[in-house]
């Protein structure tokens, strides 16, 4: 699970105190270009390639199912589709000759986690600024805003700014980094009101392009809205983020918030229904299929469904170890995990726990009938003891789970001068007859915070990678790795220093083969050239 989030530096601070938090629409009457992201010094002193091209071997298997309101797989989401599976049905680059271009989203963060595409290949994303999301239209190749909508300041960054307590924003989910795109290419976030939107992009009269706001639905009477603004800095009330958007397979647009509520609003009539956990956090997104809903909580993995009049009803709980505190590479105590739906008959689910020693997989049967003792299919221990954890939804393709290791990430200071993280990737199969897991492959690649993500048209796992460096250089690369064997196959720099550090954002791949990479400063892409 990613977390959109920044640091602002002592020197600007008296800048950023004055900012304010103002949402309004943004036109642009043609393409803006903004500069390259900067790349801090050493950056000729590190491999620049490293191995060599891949053949696409593509993978035998079925992806998961449509959502019916969603946009196609592969172009909706965070992790690709409604079921959290991580996966792309189409190639990203194989090595040849790749090259790196990328886009200064802002001049301080613009880092941009959430990228999908709509069915003309645009992107539609959202990037995090002091002053604000973003929600942006870029052209896919040139990387040029062709659009912005600006959406309303996080109270986390206010009270950053006011407090100087950055831990608050490494701390938060919400605001509107988790978004998905409709099956009629809106984009559907809910931001720091606590109001749920749904945004189009059209044509203007000049040919430009211009964000609207299709429908906005108001759940601060649900949700405690009493959040620190500019003008109300020392509230007495609650604050409850709501963290994530996704909707069920009747077309109800479920939401979550950071303090365990779960609710739903009907978007033909504007009813809204909710529930609380009492004493649970979700600071994750959440995976839909046709049978439910799938939520994890820092306490318990869920299953949910609608009642008749959308009210969220819990369909199985189960409680798993959520160790005795936080770990560094973890926003809270438990998961860090979106739930995953897979299997050859949409059998399973899959998390990760917060076991203090060795985190485990753990892989359970989705049924609502399951008997007594029969839900939990495998516990898997992964990683070395007492440097375990991980903050990012797993990878999931047939019975097979990747999943990561970021123990040892907080956020974008925490690998400066050279250092990195213990990393670790595994793949683990759950086995045939269903009777258990197996661990397949292990791997070394350090991959200290990046969502990851598989093409099965070629058969390669992608990663955002950091190697530790005598020299003090920080240098990221792209890192492709063979899904049957675990084999590094080739690695590109992005860049080196702070600006090109993915804190949370994803790997995404584009229809076109491009691999899409959100960095603290904006967004990468790295594409095969002829």
């Amino acid at each position: 699970m990613p977390r959109l989030s920044r640091v602002i530096p002592r020197s600007v601070l008296a800048l950023a105190v004055t900012a304010t938090a103002v949402a309004a629409t943004l036109v642009a009457p043609g393409p803006a270009r903004a500069d390259d992201i900067p790349k801090a010094p050493g950056h000729r002193l590190v491999k620049s390639y490293e191995g060599a091209p891949a053949a696409a071997r593509p993978l035998p298997g079925t992806p998961p199912p449509q959502h019916p309101h969603l946009a196609a797989n592969g172009r909706s989401g965070m992790h690709a589709d409604a079921a959290g599976s991580g996966t792309y049905p189409w190639s990203g680059p194989l090595g040849k000759r790749p090259d790196v271009d990328s886009e200064k989203m802002a001049a301080l963060g613009g880092e941009c986690a959430t990228v999908t595409f709509d069915r003309d290949g645009r992107i539609v994303t959202v990037c995090g600024t002091f002053t604000g999301f973003l929600v942006k239209l870029l052209d896919p190749r040139t990387l040029d805003t062709l659009a912005e909508y600006k959406l309303p300041q996080r109270p986390s960054t206010i009270e950053a700014i006011t407090r100087l307590d950055f831990s608050k924003i490494f701390k938060d989910t919400s605001g509107g980094a988790y978004s998905y795109l409709d099956d009629k290419d809106r984009l559907v976030l809910a931001d720091s009101r606590q109001h749920v939107i749904r945004l189009a992009h059209e044509r203007t009269a000049d040919g430009g392009w211009r964000f609207v706001v299709d429908k906005d639905w108001d759940l601060t009477a649900h949700v405690p809205h009493d959040c620190v603004t500019w003008s109300h800095l020392y509230p007495s009330g609650e604050c409850d983020p709501v963290t994530s958007v996704m909707p069920d397979w009747d077309g109800r647009i479920w939401w979550v918030t950071r303090q365990g509520r779960v609710g739903t609003v009907d978007p033909g009539t504007g009813a809204i229904r909710s529930i609380r956990l009492d004493g649970e956090e979700i600071q994750n997104s959440f995976s839909v299929a046709e049978d439910g809903v799938s939520i994890v909580s820092d306490h318990a993995l869920y299953s949910f469904r609608a009642a008749p009049d959308g009210t969220p009803r819990i369909i199985w709980r189960e409680t798993y170890d959520r160790g005795t505190g936080t770990k560094p590479g973890s926003v809270n105590q438990g998961s860090g995990t979106t739930p995953d739906l897979f299997g050859a008959h949409d059998a399973y689910v899959a998390i990760t726990d917060n076991a203090d020693d060795r985190m485990n997989v753990l892989v359970y049967r989705r049924g609502a009938d399951v008997p007594d003792g029969r839900r939990l299919v495998c516990e898997i221990p992964v990683f070395r003891p007492g440097a375990s954890t991980t903050d990012n939804s797993l990878i999931t393709w047939g019975d097979s789970l990747i999943v990561e290791n970021n123990y040892g990430y907080e956020n974008i200071t925490s690998l400066t001068l050279g250092r990195s993280v213990v990393g670790g990737v595994t793949r683990i199969d759950v086995r045939e007859d269903g009777s258990g897991c197996d661990t397949a492959w292990e791997s070394d690649v350090r991959a200290p915070s990046t969502v990851p993500k598989l093409s099965t048209a070629n058969g390669l796992l992608y990663f955002y990678t950091k190697e530790p460096n005598s020299l003090g250089v920080d240098a990221w690369y792209l890192t492709a790795v063979d899904f049957r064997t675990g084999e590094t196959r080739w690695k590109r720099l992005t860049g080196t220093g702070i600006a090109y550090d993915n804190n949370w954002a994803p790997v995404t791949l584009g229809p076109d083969g491009t691999a899409y990479v959100g960095v603290f400063n904006g967004l990468v892409a790295v594409r095969d050239t002829e």
